[in-house]
């Protein structure tokens, strides 16, 4: 199998050095290919035997074109990475016709952007975020109206129109999905339709750090009188503006692929191997490397054909795999958990 990662190595040659975007680049490529080797070496334990091929891609997507010109590359069994979306873009029409397996490792674009029927997409689009939500709603809330505050800009329809879809189909449009654009935290028009005794369910589809404020403000002065349960978007886990016990006041969940249990016996097990391995603690992109080398170092081993694989579930110490088979996308990892926070902490509700 080959891996293609950012390395960069032309900026280690003496004279040369790395910018600070290059440099980040690196240390993922290296912290992504030590979990994964890691994996592939604890497989090769119990008698299995690989061939890993390692490739520079430079985050440059000319150079990608050529390595998906190389005959090393043409003729592995897996191959994964690049790591960009203009590098896959740059690289899997070369193998198109090929039928050759390509595992996109870290990024969540869409793979329908790329139109590559032998793409193997591992970490869920925003729109399966957004389905996963809905369904957790349906399913576990089972409320009669979702209110979905948007600060108005068009981004927020690649969150909220998988959304709505969801909760139609699932509910056969018995809830309903009210769609609201808030101006300066203004929640004033929304009281009328509130209940003063059932949860009150609302979606945040919004990244922006000046209307989350505003209107977070305004939702936690509504939640005095009325329960308020918040839906965000998943990149809310990695905003430091956005404080756990205001959160926690708005009984907020979101969507997540990125929990881990440090208290698992696998994930303590596979701790102790990577610092004995490597005298350094894990990045995440370590253990996404880890996982993904067991998942596909396992289906190697039990010659699975990889030209027709059959992606089975698989749980992981950092994500899940449940996958899907869309004609022109490949297969796409749909699995994401539902986190609440509660004790001040995100904790896993699904």
């Amino acid at each position: 199998m080959s891996l293609i990662l950012p390395l960069g190595l032309d900026h280690a040659a003496a004279g040369q050095k790395y910018t600070a975007s290059g440099l980040r680049m690196a240390n993922m490529s290296v912290e992504y290919y030590q979990g994964f080797k890691l994996a592939l070496d604890s497989i090769t334990a119990t008698g299995a035997n690989y061939k890993l091929q390692l490739f520079d891609s430079k985050g440059d997507a000319a150079q990608a074109h050529s390595l998906a010109l190389n005959p090393k590359v043409k003729s592995s069994e897996l191959i994964i990475g690049p790591i960009f979306p203009d590098d896959i873009k740059s690289f899997t029409p070369v193998l198109n016709a090929a039928r050759k397996p390509i595992v996109s490792p870290l990024s969540p674009a869409s793979p329908a952007t790329y139109k590559n029927q032998n793409l193997i997409t591992m970490t869920p689009p925003l729109e399966y975020h957004a389905m996963g939500a809905a369904t957790y709603i349906v399913k576990n809330i089972k409320p009669k109206k979702v209110f979905i505050l948007t600060s108005g800009f068009s981004e927020e329809k690649l969150y909220t129109s998988p959304f709505k879809r969801t909760i139609d189909s699932l509910s056969k449009r018995k809830i309903q999905v009210v769609t609201i654009t808030v101006a300066r935290g203004n929640l004033t028009a929304l009281i009328a339709q509130l209940s003063a005794n059932n949860q009150n369910v609302f979606v945040i589809p919004s990244t922006k750090q000046a209307f989350l404020m505003v209107t977070l403000r305004s939702l936690a002065e509504l939640s005095k009188n009325y329960p308020v349960t918040l839906f965000g978007h998943p990149n809310w886990e990695r905003f430091v503006f956005l404080k756990a016990a205001l959160l926690q006041q708005l009984n907020t969940h979101i969507t997540s692929t990125d929990k881990i249990d440090y208290k698992s016996a696998e994930t303590n097990t596979f701790l102790r191997s990577y610092r004995s391995a490597y005298r350094a603690e894990p990045t995440d992109f370590a253990i996404k490397g880890f996982d993904q080398g067991m998942y596909f170092g396992n289906l190697l081993a039990d010659g699975e054909d990889m030209d027709k694989p059959d992606l089975a579930d698989f749980t992981g110490i950092h994500n899940s795999f449940h996958f899907i088979k869309k004609p022109g996308q490949g297969w796409i990892n749909t699995h994401v958990d539902i986190l609440k926070y509660e004790d001040f902490e995100l904790k896993r509700v699904k």
